[in-house]
C-alpha cells in the first residue's frame, strides 16, 4: 500500500519504515526546498532507471536521493570536507545504525559521495547511476526529453520547484562559502565563482607546476 503523496508518474515512492524515517529526517533537518528537490531526484531518476531498463533497489535509491544534500544544512557542514562526503557519512549513519548490509550501504554513500561528480556514476551499480541522474535531471536539464511531459508536470506538481534555479544556487553558496578550499576540481568551484566576490579558484596547472617536487 501507498499513499497518494507517495505516488507519482508511475513510481512509488518505497513504503517501507526505512524510508519512512529517511524522509522524516529529511523534512526535519533540511529546507522545503531541500526537500522537494530530494523527492523529486527520486522520481526523476526512477523515470530514467526505466528508460536505461536498469534493475535497481528503490529503497536504496530512495535514500540516497533524500539523503544527497543533507550536507548542505549548517549542522553537518563543519568538517571541512565536501558537502558530498558529509551528506554520504550522515547516510551511512543512518543506515548501519538500522542494521542495512554493508554492500548496500557502500552504494548509497558511494551514489552520494560522486552526485557532483559527471562521467563516472553512470558506468557504476544503478542506485549510483541513478542518483546521479535525478539531479543532472532536476538541476541541470540533462536529458530532459526523455521524460513525458505528463510525468514532468505531475512529479512537478507534487513537489513544486518555484524560482527553483536561483534558490538551488543560493543554497549550493551557502552550503560551501564557509569551506571553499573543497571546490577544487568539482563543479562547486563555478558557483562560488559567480556568487562570492574574491573567491579564486583552484588551478590544477598550478598546484603541478608550484609542487615540492624539483622536476
Amino acid at each position: 500500500m501507498t499513499t497518494d503523496s507517495s505516488f507519482t508518474a508511475g513510481v512509488h515512492v518505497p513504503d517501507t519504515k526505512l524510508a519512512r524515517e529517511a524522509t522524516e529526517l529529511v523534512r526535519d533537518h533540511t529546507s522545503e526546498l531541500v526537500y522537494h528537490h530530494s523527492r523529486r531526484v527520486y522520481f526523476f531518476g526512477s523515470l530514467q532507471g526505466r528508460n536505461r531498463d536498469l534493475g535497481y533497489d528503490p529503497e536504496l535509491l530512495y535514500v540516497g536521493a533524500m539523503f544527497h544534500d543533507l550536507g548542505l544544512n549548517e549542522q553537518f557542514r563543519s568538517s571541512g570536507r565536501r558537502f558530498e562526503v558529509d551528506s554520504a557519512d550522515e547516510a551511512r549513519r543512518f543506515l548501519q545504525s538500522r542494521g542495512v548490509p554493508e554492500d548496500s550501504v557502500r552504494r548509497v554513500w558511494t551514489a552520494i559521495a560522486l552526485h557532483t561528480t559527471p562521467g563516472i556514476p553512470e558506468f557504476m551499480e544503478p542506485e549510483v547511476a541513478l542518483v546521479t541522474a535525478g539531479v543532472e535531471y532536476d538541476v541541470l536539464g540533462i536529458g530532459y526529453a526523455d521524460i513525458s511531459e505528463d510525468d514532468r508536470r505531475d512529479i512537478v506538481a507534487l513537489h513544486p520547484r518555484p524560482d527553483f534555479k536561483r534558490r538551488i544556487l543560493t543554497a549550493f553558496t551557502e552550503g560551501i562559502r564557509p569551506k571553499p578550499e573543497t571546490t577544487f576540481g568539482n563543479v562547486k568551484a563555478d558557483v562560488l565563482e559567480h556568487y562570492v566576490p574574491g573567491f579564486e579558484r583552484g588551478d590544477f596547472v598550478r598546484t603541478i607546476l608550484d609542487s615540492p617536487w624539483a622536476e
